[in-house]
C-alpha cells in the first residue's frame, strides 16, 4: 500500500491549467517542469501524477489511483468502474452531432448513418438508449474533415463556438449528447487513506465556494440591520460589531460574487457605508 493518497491531474490539454490551479489554491504542491510525470506533497499525504486526460479514469477505475480529475465526457466514454464526486465548474463544453448544413434536422436522421468521432463509448451507449442503428467510426482529432473526405455521414463531437463546425460547412443538430464540465473521480479505493480523501474532497470544495462568493463589510445604522439583512442575509446571518459612533454597527457577511455590484447600490440606497469587497481565497463551511 501506497504511503500516500494517489491522484490522477491532466497533464496537457484544456483541463490541466485548471486543474493544477485549483489544487494549488486548495493548499497542494504542483509541478513547476511540464515534462514532470509525479510529485510528492509530503505535508498533506498526497503524490501527484501527471496523465493523459483520456487515461486517466481508466487507472482510477481500476483502482491503481485513488482519485482523479477529468473530463465527464471522457469518464464517460472510458466506461471505467469510477464514478463523479464533485464537479469543478471549468471545462465546460457541449457535446452535440453534426452535419453538412440544411440535411439533418432531428436525431432521428441518425438512423442507419456512419458516424466518425473521437468519443466512441458515448455515441454508442446514446444511440443504444435512444434505439437508434448507426455505425459508429473511432477518429482521434479532426473529425471535421471526415465527412468531406467520405469516411461518415454525421460527426459527433464537443461544440464550443461552433467556429470550427461552420468552416467546414457543417451545423450541430438535436439535443446535446452530453454536457460535460471538469469533475473529481474516484473508484472507492482510498487503500487506507481515507482521512485524506476526505481532507482533499473538503479543500477543493471550500475553494468551488471561494470562488463563487466574496466578503462584504459595511457600516451603517444599527436601526437599519434588519433592512440590511434582508438584502445580504448571509449563510448563516452577518456578523456585526459596534462602531465607536453612537448608534452605527460594522456589518461582514458572505454574498455571492455574482450581482455584488448591484447588492452593493441596493445597501448604499438604504444607507450603508464603507462598503467593501474582498475576495475569498479558501473557505470551510
Amino acid at each position: 500500500m501506497s504511503d500516500y493518497l494517489r491522484i490522477a491531474v491532466p497533464n496537457k490539454g484544456a483541463l490541466s491549467e485548471a486543474a493544477s490551479t485549483m489544487l494549488r489554491e486548495a493548499g497542494y504542491r504542483q509541478r513547476e517542469d511540464a515534462k514532470r510525470l509525479s510529485l510528492i506533497d509530503d505535508d498533506n499525504g498526497v503524490e501527484f501524477f501527471y496523465l493523459r486526460p483520456r487515461d486517466i479514469a481508466l487507472y482510477v477505475g481500476e483502482g491503481t489511483l485513488d482519485v482523479g480529475i477529468t473530463g465527464r465526457d471522457l469518464l464517460a466514454d472510458s466506461g471505467a468502474k469510477a464514478e463523479e464526486v464533485l464537479q469543478l465548474g471549468f471545462g465546460r463544453s457541449r457535446f452535440r452531432f453534426a452535419g453538412p448544413a440544411g440535411q439533418f434536422n432531428s436525431l432521428a436522421d441518425l438512423a442507419g448513418k456512419r458516424i466518425a468521432t473521437s468519443y466512441t463509448g458515448v455515441v454508442r451507449a446514446f444511440l443504444q438508449a435512444n434505439n437508434i442503428e448507426a455505425s459508429v467510426t473511432r477518429l482521434d482529432g479532426a473529425v471535421e474533415s471526415s465527412i468531406q473526405l467520405g469516411v461518415a455521414d454525421v460527426i459527433a463531437d464537443v461544440v464550443e463556438t461552433g467556429t470550427s463546425l461552420r468552416a467546414a460547412g457543417l451545423e450541430a443538430f438535436g439535443e446535446p449528447i452530453l454536457e460535460s464540465e471538469a469533475v473529481v473521480i474516484s473508484g472507492g479505493h482510498t487503500n487506507g487513506h481515507t482521512a485524506t480523501y476526505e481532507t482533499f474532497k473538503r479543500r477543493i470544495d471550500g475553494v468551488m465556494i471561494a470562488r463563487r462568493y466574496v466578503m462584504m463589510d459595511y457600516d451603517i445604522r444599527a436601526q437599519d440591520v434588519p433592512a440590511a439583512t434582508e438584502l445580504a442575509p448571509g449563510l448563516e446571518g452577518p456578523t456585526v460589531s459596534p462602531l465607536h459612533r453612537e448608534g452605527w454597527v460594522a456589518v461582514r457577511v458572505m454574498v455571492p460574487r455574482d450581482g455584488s455590484q448591484k447588492l452593493m447600490d441596493d445597501l448604499y440606497a438604504i444607507g450603508a457605508r464603507a462598503i467593501l469587497l474582498t475576495d475569498i481565497h479558501a473557505c470551510r463551511l
